[in-house]
């Protein structure tokens, strides 16, 4: 299945499902829809984070969180979560999650529900060439102090989730 046949779930204000669409019609119309974002850390507190493929549709050639991904249409949050692990990182089973907090769809997040959730992991990791140009350990304070001085090397939503995570906030 290409990017382009992929099913979502379109949602209302209150992310629940109103009807389908696939992935170029919810992106092309701005319509709400899901995703799931993991921030994996190791047992030094180093954050990996991967660099998205510049054959990406939607921000190619950024950074991003550890792993992240749309859920398909009918799939929950935390199946999505182990999955993109899966797919992206090869993390095969995946690390326990915990969910951290959910954002709501708005510009920022390109439209998107977004449920945030933290494991631990220490890698090798097999990154998926198609998906991810390459991934490194981060120190959270080098990543604050690049995101003030490059905010545009990262994802828009990676910078929305970055601040809500160093703030600590709950559920939005």
């Amino acid at each position: 299945m290409t990017d382009s046949e992929e099913w979502f779930d379109v949602v209302d204000a209150e992310d629940r499902p109103i009807g389908r669409a696939l992935r170029e019609e919810v992106h092309r119309r701005g319509l709400r829809h899901r995703a799931a974002h993991i921030l994996l850390f190791d047992r030094q507190g180093r954050v990996f984070l991967q660099k998205r493929s510049r054959t990406k549709d939607m921000h190619p050639g950024v950074w991003d969180s550890s792993a992240a991904g749309h859920l398909d249409a009918g799939e929950s949050y935390e199946a999505a979560a182990a999955r993109e692990l899966a797919e992206e990182l090869g993390a095969d089973p995946p690390p326990p999650l915990r969910p951290l907090f959910k954002l709501d769809a708005r510009p920022e997040t390109g439209w998107e529900f977004v449920w945030v959730y933290q494991g631990e992991a220490e890698g090798p990791f097999r990154l998926h060439p198609e998906e991810i140009e390459e991934g490194r350990w981060f120190a959270p304070e080098e990543v604050d102090r690049w995101i003030a001085d490059a905010p545009e090397d990262f994802a828009p939503s990676f910078l929305t989730i970055w601040r809500r995570f160093r703030e600590g906030s709950a559920v939005s």
